[in-house]
């Protein structure tokens, strides 16, 4: 018994990104990619997945920075994923044809227990906005959580770059694990 682990590279079609910068990707490509197409992009991965000897039934998610706004969405939108852990996405934003809502207006339509792990210092994804997720979930009854790490910036979990923090990068894997435990994933 193991895992099945699925990697997409969910805006690969919008652009050969194999020569494009993290910054590049990020300003360039992502924005061109609607969230319709990542929930049908990942629903076509765990079909995949389950034709491909996957046991769906234990259906888990993580994703990072954009990933992670995408975990917060595909938690309200697929209701056999069984938990998801959202690693420092994005949780308000403004509403366009390609993102016509964040997870704050999905907090109450979360079909699966989300782990979000943020960083007190984040410069991109203030406090406020996840102190507003943490009350939107509580309001709904949700079965969700987030953990803030005070002194980690955004991608504290890359430790390719200058923001990473070992020990929040650390203990934000170990929760991540714990997590999908919890929740019948692992």
């Amino acid at each position: 018994m193991g895992y099945q682990a699925i990697a997409p590279e969910l805006y690969a079609r919008q652009a050969d990104v194999s020569k494009m910068s993290v910054p590049q990707i990020m300003n360039d490509v992502v924005p061109k990619v609607a969230d319709a197409q990542v929930m049908a992009d990942l629903d076509a991965c765990v079909a995949w997945a389950k034709g491909n000897g996957g046991d769906t039934g234990r259906l888990g998610l993580t994703g990072f920075c954009w990933g992670g706004r995408i975990v917060w969405l595909y938690a309200a939108h697929n209701p056999n994923l069984k938990a998801a852990v959202a690693w420092y996405g994005r949780l308000d934003g403004t509403a366009s044809p390609n993102t016509p809502r964040h997870p704050l207006d999905l907090a109450a339509e979360l079909k699966a227990p989300v782990l979000g792990l943020y960083g007190g210092k984040d410069q991109g994804i203030p406090l406020e906005d996840v102190e507003a997720m943490r009350k939107a979930i509580a309001q709904a009854g949700g079965k969700s959580e987030i953990v803030v790490y005070p002194d980690a910036p955004h991608a504290f979990f890359a430790d390719y770059r200058p923001s990473y923090r070992k020990e929040a990068a650390e203990d934000g894997w170990k929760r991540m694990l714990q997590w999908f435990r919890k929740h019948g994933v692992a």
